[in-house]
């Protein structure tokens, strides 16, 4: 298919593009990672964090294993799940099983325990792990979600930001996370308003100011004053406008 835009006709040389194999590699038996930034094992120098932007993991985990009760601080932390179901509990006594079209918020502050662990007996858990670093310390830690799966396809749809506006979770730094489905040969555009700019492939294929991206593949830039996606399949995006 010959990759369309609704107004970049050439690739928008402002963003530059992290292809997915280009990704550090990560995980155990029961996990298979793939890391945007130095995390665990992987270490880059050349890619630490992106603004406050610091983790991207991708993680599929394997039927009935997950990630043991471990500790966090002054981070916040964004679970998207994009197939299965990932079961949460932590010290503070929050306790669901979140699905695809969920989002969880959760501000580590002082400090918390949690654990994942993937829902189902029977299937592999594909989801999005994402880390911010906070622009306030030393907090009491907190937990959010909310369900956004039937609002995902009419543009891009403000899931996080510093003010919880539109109903969005509310995280601790100037930061607002979007995210859009689209049909194949379905379009998405947004005004922008951070300094910076990232913005994740989920699923499918699109073509992103000019740049034809597959899955896991991601763009990013600074001083970009609009983002325009075309899914050259179905697809599913995440963006973030960053201090």
């Amino acid at each position: 298919m010959t990759p369309q835009t609704t107004g970049f006709t050439t690739p928008d040389t402002r963003l530059q593009v992290r292809r997915a194999d280009e990704r550090g590699r990560g995980g155990a038996s029961w996990l298979d990672a793939r890391h945007s930034f130095s995390f665990a094992e992987y270490h880059d120098p050349d890619w630490m964090g992106f603004g406050p932007l610091r983790v991207i993991n991708e993680d599929r985990v394997r039927a009935s294993a997950g990630f043991p009760t471990h500790g966090h601080r002054e981070m916040e932390i964004l679970t998207w799940p994009l197939d299965g179901a990932i079961e949460h509990k932590d010290s503070m006594g929050s306790g669901s099983v979140l699905r695809p079209g969920m989002m969880q918020a959760m501000s580590a502050g002082k400090g918390v325990l949690h654990s994942e662990f993937n829902h189902n007996q029977d299937s592999e858990l594909h989801l999005l792990q994402i880390w911010l670093e906070p622009d306030q310390f030393g907090g009491a830690p907190s937990y959010q979600e909310r369900d956004f799966s039937g609002e995902l396809d009419s543009g891009w749809r403000l899931v996080a930001s510093p003010d919880g506006s539109d109903g969005s979770l509310t995280i601790l730094q100037q930061a607002r996370v979007f995210v859009t489905r689209l049909a194949a040969g379905g379009e998405a555009s947004r005004e922008l308003g951070g300094a910076r700019t990232w913005v994740q492939v989920a699923k499918g294929a699109a073509t992103v100011n000019g740049h034809a991206v597959r899955a896991g593949d991601a763009l990013f830039g600074e001083g970009l004053d609009r983002i325009e996606a075309h899914a050259d399949g179905e697809a599913e995006l995440l963006l973030f406008e960053l201090p």
